[in-house]
């Protein structure tokens, strides 16, 4: 009942927002403004609202309350099998028993491992959350938010109230749901919100459109600006908003990585196997010992073993570990699962400005069209860069910074001569912006628009020549051409700047007032390439991962800049090459091709398309607008902490610093992060495999069982505790030279071939201690020889004792041994935390036959001869590890 009535009131709720929204589109931006404020909220009108309508935080239902994540972190295939298999053995064990024979022990140990394995899941889950909440808080989104009388500021997106004004622009995501008030050439894109990835445009009229997402005069929560410029009013926030109604929808999981469908195909292998192997124990030992109970309990302690109850746990903690190292290395980890792809990542795909330079332009030169230095280029320049509102790049500020340093006395005064009328923003099909300024004392209205040097010949019909306005001819266009990429070639980008009067009424200025332009003179930047890039370069190739450069910049800027940093370039692809290749060419050109140059967004994202078709592991690391669409295409999406908006809402890694060198360091701590699981992954199914094989083969043979149930169950109790460690061990320095993809097929080649050699040792060691150790405590006579029930009892005790403690040293022992290619403990040592762990496993198996514990459950001490025999067999296993680990390598290339 109480659902039924939450669910009308959200739908009331809705409905409400909804006519809100329209009813503010159906009559207009100067109907809203009554309501609200042109120059913003002030504090008491805020509080008032904020109670009102509500925060601007969506809330986000895949937070889970403590007792659901709790639940959750207990709830995956191996702890069902093992609360199935417990809930088994009390019912055989506890309910159905005599009261003599009742023994709760099996069941205690089953679900003491479900508990260790969940609650350690559930701490490291805990701590991942918490440290991703804190990171999330080093990377914020801001709106540029009208209040009074603080005027505009950057604020969260958090802070927003309804009735806030807002200002936007290109590469802006749009703060809350909005009504525009005012609009120049406004284009948004509602990708995020429809799917549709055409931009829309929107505007201040009045539209009596009653689709909401269709709505011209109404821009949504999450949808980010292309190109153009808003003011606009907040009428939704949070989750009243369209984005906050998609809330579940969005927090749907993410598709899962190639790396989590492997832990799952192995996990899905070990419980079919586990399938098999059960059943045939069970028989095998209810058909040759006659005693069905005991066959079934052992068969349900093979079950245990065989499932990789730790598996969820340390993946979530090598993940959870992998992220905080990697904050401390400035790499942001949003998406935790992309940690797997930033190490398994064998090609990146990087955007020039700021990562190859330095991103801090300098404007060199202000030249007429003959290369000559002119300040009267400089000055439409700076009233072009001073009075747009769009998206303001470097170039701008560049020029800003040039004119006072021109100017320092006479600027204000060129601020004040000149009035704004209107402005056409910039974006990146045109690839140009145009300011209108009227001069107070005379009236004259001129347009002055600055671009790329093509973009801008194509608008252009004059040019000012030799001191005259003569039309522009091919003649002179190739002489521009000339002098432009003569100034490229010295890795200088070059814009052109042209104006005309422009006798346009107030307010009706477009891009179709953009022709019959007089180009008047250039301005070349010099953005200087980094220090660090050519170091970076090298060692991001020693590592595997080849760079491939991605730029809207010309060719020629291009080539100059990547010969500044030493950049070899293998071929190099223009974007009006690409427009006429079908996906079967490119793909081709791809492989060969390291540098493209003059790409539109589009064909960014269509070159990484084809890379991952072609099977590698791309990145792509920008901070534009342009650049988000071969963000989302990528495995990896990379951007800065200082990208616009959409850019940083697009990446899974956030690099507090635009250099290759931070970039190279969260690469080598995703390859550690993967390489401990692989780690884990490997040792459990040869260790789990080797070990089910010989109890198959001692079950078929003994004439008792080799080991108890609860004598299994403890022994793999312990082995897991000191798996544990595994997310803190050291990674070979080799190992991650390269990148490293998942393949299922080699786990499953590692467990037949690794998991055997265990087995062999088993073998001996069942031999040992049935015709040697046990013979020597019991009078020198056989099992079968013995008369006494209670000297077969201490011969199975003996025999089940030495094989848990040899169980315990091998299986600790296959830690150090396949945790790397080279010798353990002399060429590589693991990590303190690992050889803690897995020597107190060893230490407490070893005595545990020694204790009053180990005699309740079947155990009985060992003579000291046993320990010469154990030591010897240990260093003959190590030995014939080390040799298949070797056969393993010549045949996959690779132990991990």
């Amino acid at each position: 009942m109480k659902k039924k009535v939450f669910t009308a009131e959200l739908e009331r709720r809705r409905k409400l927002v909804r006519e809100r929204l329209l009813g503010a589109a159906r009559n207009g931006a100067e109907s809203v403004l009554p309501e609200f404020s042109v120059r913003g909220l002030q504090e008491d009108t805020l509080r008032r609202m904020r109670r009102e309508y509500g925060e601007n935080q969506i809330t986000r239902h895949g937070e889970a309350p403590f007792l659901s994540r709790l639940a959750e972190a207990f709830i995956n295939p191996f702890t069902l099998i093992l609360f199935a298999l417990a809930a088994v053995s009390f019912v055989t064990d506890v309910w159905f028993a005599v009261p003599e024979e009742k023994d709760a022990m099996t069941v205690g140990i089953v679900l003491t491992m479900v508990f260790v394995s969940g609650f350690l899941r559930f701490i490291q889950e805990t701590r991942s959350g918490n440290a991703a909440a804190r990171l999330s808080e080093m990377v914020r989104t801001t709106a540029a938010v009208e209040r009074d009388p603080a005027g505009k500021a950057e604020l969260p997106l958090e802070e927003l109230a309804v009735g806030d004004i807002v200002h936007l622009a290109a590469g802006d995501m749009v703060p809350a749901d909005v009504r525009i008030l005012r609009s120049k050439d406004l284009f948004i894109s509602q990708a995020a919100l429809t799917g549709e990835s055409e931009p829309l445009e929107k505007s201040a009229a009045a539209s009596s459109c009653e689709t909401l997402l269709e709505n011209p005069a109404l821009a949504f929560f999450g949808s980010n600006i292309v190109s153009g410029t808003a003011v606009a009013v907040v009428l939704a926030v949070g989750d009243d908003t369209v984005l906050g109604g998609m809330a579940g929808s969005l927090d749907a999981p993410r598709p899962a990585t190639g790396f989590e469908k492997g832990v799952n195909s192995v996990s899905w292998v070990l419980i079919r196997f586990m399938l098999v192997m059960v059943p045939v124990v069970l028989f095998l030992n209810g058909f040759t010992k006659g005693n069905w109970q005991g066959a079934f309990l052992f068969a349900v302690s093979i079950a245990v073993g065989l499932t990789p109850e730790m598996l969820p746990m340390i993946v979530t903690t090598c993940l959870a570990k992998g992220a905080v190292a990697m904050s401390k290395r400035k790499c942001i980890i949003k998406n935790l699962n992309s940690i797997q792809n930033f190490g398994a990542m064998d090609i990146l795909c990087t955007d020039k400005t700021g990562t190859l330079t330095q991103d801090k332009v300098v404007l060199e030169i202000h030249m007429d069209i003959h290369g000559n230095e002119d300040l009267r280029v400089l000055r439409h320049a700076f009233l072009n860069s001073f009075h747009q509102t769009g998206l303001r790049n470097l170039m701008d500020v560049a020029i800003i910074e040039k004119s006072r340093e021109m100017w320092p006395d006479g600027i204000d005064s060129l601020i004040e001569s000149c009035e704004k009328v209107d402005e056409i923003p910039f974006d990146f099909e045109r690839r140009r912006m145009s300011v209108v300024v009227a001069d107070r004392s005379s009236g004259k209205t001129q347009m002055i628009t600055k671009g790329a040097v093509e973009e801008m010949l194509a608008v252009s019909s004059h040019v000012e020549y030799r001191g005259r306005v003569e039309p522009l001819t091919d003649e002179i266009a190739a002489e521009i051409l000339r002098t432009v990429e003569r100034f490229n070639d010295n890795g200088m980008r070059v814009i052109a700047v042209a104006q005309k009067n422009s006798p346009s009424p107030v307010g009706a200025f477009s891009v179709r007032d953009e022709a019959d332009m007089v180009l008047i003179g250039y301005l070349a930047f010099l953005d200087p390439p980094k220090s660090t890039t050519e170091e970076a370069i090298r060692v991001l190739g020693e590592h595997g991962v080849a760079a491939k450069v991605l730029t809207g910049d010309n060719d020629r800027v291009t080539r100059c800049i990547c010969r500044q940093v030493k950049f070899g370039i293998d071929r190099l692809l223009l974007g009006s090459e690409i427009e006429h290749m079908d996906d079967g060419e490119l793909a081709a050109a791809v492989e060969k091709t390291n540098v493209f140059a003059k790409l539109s967004p589009q064909q960014k994202a269509r070159i990484v398309e084809v890379l991952r078709r072609n099977g590698h592991t791309v990145g792509f690391l920008g901070d534009g607008i342009n650049d988000a669409a071969a963000m989302k295409a990528a495995d990896v999406g990379i951007s800065v902490d200082t990208a616009v908006d959409i850019a940083r809402e697009s990446a899974d890694i956030i690099l507090l610093e635009k250099d290759l060198m931070v970039l190279e360091s969260g690469i080598l701590e995703g390859r550690r992060t993967y390489a401990n699981m692989i780690k884990y992954i490997k040792m459990t199914a040869s260790s789990n495999f080797g070990n089910m094989f010989s109890v198959l083969i001692a079950s078929a043979f003994l004439p008792f069982l080799p080991m108890l149930s609860m004598q299994l169950l403890l022994l793999n109790l312990i082995y897991d505790i000191s798996c544990t460690a595994i997310p803190w061990d050291n990674v070979d320095a080799d190992y991650l030279k390269k990148p490293r993809t998942w393949d299922a097929s080699s786990v499953a080649g590692f467990m037949l071939r690794i998991g055997p050699s265990s087995s062999v040792f088993d073998i001996t060691t069942y031999l040992l201690m049935f015709y040697v150790i046990c013979p020597a405590v019991c009078g020198g006579l056989l099992y079968h020889q013995l008369g006494s029930e209670e000297l077969r009892e201490y011969y199975e005790a003996v025999f089940q004792a030495g094989w848990f403690i040899e169980s315990m040293w091998s299986q600790s022992l296959v830690i150090h041994l396949i945790r790397t290619p080279k010798l353990p403990f002399l060429q590589s040592r693991a990590s303190f935390p690992v050889f803690v762990l897995s020597g107190a496993g060893i230490a407490l198996a070893t005595a545990l036959p020694f204790t009053g514990f180990g005699e309740r459950i079947g155990l009985a001490p060992l003579p000291g001869i046993y320990f010469g025999y154990l030591a010897l067999t240990l260093i003959l296993y190590m030995a014939l590890t080390q040799f298949m680990k070797r056969r393993y390598i010549r045949r996959y290339g690779e132990l991990l």
